[in-house]
């Protein structure tokens, strides 16, 4: 069990830094090259479960994977139509997004795949996922309760009979929900008419992006997404990227800026999509210096630099849309909050949620007071320093991370147990944080 001992910061954060590669474009970014025409080239690939768990799918479906590193690979792409049955079972590993990245593209196929799954993953109702799948005439099955009420894994897809295709649909989804979304744009491409999809808000739209900039006939106009295959010539060519970083892991880095004064650093190369930066917008509101400069975009998704410095932070009410698209980045916002003057309210329909518990019990075990509510959590921001505290990073990689951060601006050395997790998301965490001048120690 991994413990880490991190010692109050004696001087600014300063520094360049990278973050590891965002895993959701990465693993968009490999299935895609799959079908496409030519060889891909994908560098800067994360080290990731979800990625190794993705290439070894592939390889059982006949495509050629040459990785020229860990984090670099060559696929020989096969075309949309040039998957083939695969011998043995399929295994997502612990992944959503490989699993609706697969239901879609196998679907539409004429043979049947297993797909098998692991963790937390197998236990789970995949049922939103799989019926928009079956009512354009995709064969989906749990071949763990054949006839119950929900639909779990593992799951047998297919196979399409010849000659047939599937349908063209028409959906509105009562939930914004990517995965959903990414199935059944993916099944689209192997549909005989168009497929429209309705969200009640834009969830993250890297499919959507991705697709677009290789050419696939898809138009996202607010909450609706339209693909029509109709004059399409049905592939797209090879390509070459560089997977940009995560903002995830850059907004730790972003938040430990605001709890050391006189701190500035850059994260270099970090995918800023608008729908799913909402950490950006609730930093700013809560008064950190943080600054975007734009270098382009790789494969639809913006990629830029991220400048932090220890603003003049303030409290703020967090809620609507912009903590819809923090996604996961809740805590490091949390952790912005905790020596903001005044009370910071977090409103979220997902109030009773084990996360908003957790981020409480963190805050408070670092002296801030917060508690929670019907409709959030509530914290009352103090004057530094923290108290030191012994927290459990409970397997739970952003908590470990987040503890980290706010221990630099405790009075006295902190103990974050049980953080090994925290290699499977940001595998130089440590080194980074003492590159930018962090002190801090590793007991095994």
């Amino acid at each position: 069990m991994t413990t880490l001992v991190v010692h109050p910061a004696s001087r600014p954060l300063a520094g360049s830094v990278p973050v590891p590669a965002d895993t959701e474009i990465a693993l968009r970014a490999i299935a895609f090259g799959a079908l496409g025409q030519g060889t891909t080239h994908v560098a800067g690939l994360p080290h990731h479960d979800a990625i190794v768990a993705l290439g070894r799918v592939l390889r059982a479906l006949g495509v050629g994977i040459d990785p020229a590193s860990a984090s670099e690979w060559r696929i020989a792409g096969v075309g949309r139509r040039g998957l083939v049955a695969p011998s043995v079972d399929l295994d997502c590993g612990d992944s959503m997004s490989a699993m609706a990245l697969l239901c879609g593209l196998l679907v539409g196929q004429h043979f049947r795949s297993n797909l098998t799954t692991g963790g937390s993953l197998s236990g789970a109702d995949l049922t939103e996922l799989v019926a928009p799948l079956r009512l354009r005439g995709g064969l989906v099955a749990s071949l763990r309760a054949p006839h119950g009420a929900t639909l779990g894994p593992p799951l047998a897809i297919g196979p399409l009979p010849e000659g047939r295709t599937l349908s063209p649909l028409e959906h509105e989804a009562d939930l914004a929900d990517p995965h959903v979304k990414t199935a059944l744009l993916l099944s689209s491409l192997y549909a005989d008419g168009p497929t429209i999809y309705r969200e009640p808000h834009v969830s993250s739209d890297h499919t959507e992006r991705m697709l677009t900039s290789l050419g696939a006939p898809i138009h996202t106009i607010g909450t609706v997404v339209r693909v029509d295959p109709a004059g399409w010539e049905g592939s797209w060519p090879a390509f070459r990227a560089t997977v940009p970083g995560d903002l995830s892991a850059a907004a730790i880095l972003v938040a430990a800026a605001q709890l050391v004064p006189g701190s500035r650093i850059t994260v270099r190369g970090v995918a800023t999509n608008p729908t799913a930066s909402g950490f950006l917008d609730i930093a700013r509101d809560l008064g950190a210096g943080v600054q975007i400069e734009a270098h382009g975009e790789t494969l639809g998704e913006p990629v830029a630099d991220l400048h932090a410095w220890c603003g003049a932070t303030r409290a703020a009410v967090v809620g609507g849309e912009a903590l819809e698209r923090a996604m996961g980045d809740l805590l490091a916002a949390c952790a912005i909050a905790a020596l903001a003057p005044g009370t910071t309210r977090v409103r979220t329909v997902d109030a009773g949620s084990q996360a908003l518990g957790a981020t409480a019990a963190l805050l408070g075990a670092f002296g801030v007071e917060c508690t929670t509510e019907p409709d959030g959590i509530v914290m009352h921001g103090r004057a530094a320093p923290l108290s030191a505290a012994n927290v459990d990073g409970a397997g739970d990689p952003r908590l470990a991370m987040t503890a980290c951060v706010l221990a630099l601006a405790a009075g006295g050395p902190s103990r974050v147990r049980n953080a090994g997790s925290i290699a499977a998301e940001f595998p130089k965490f440590v080194a980074t944080l003492r590159a930018l001048g962090a002190h801090i120690d590793v007991e095994p």
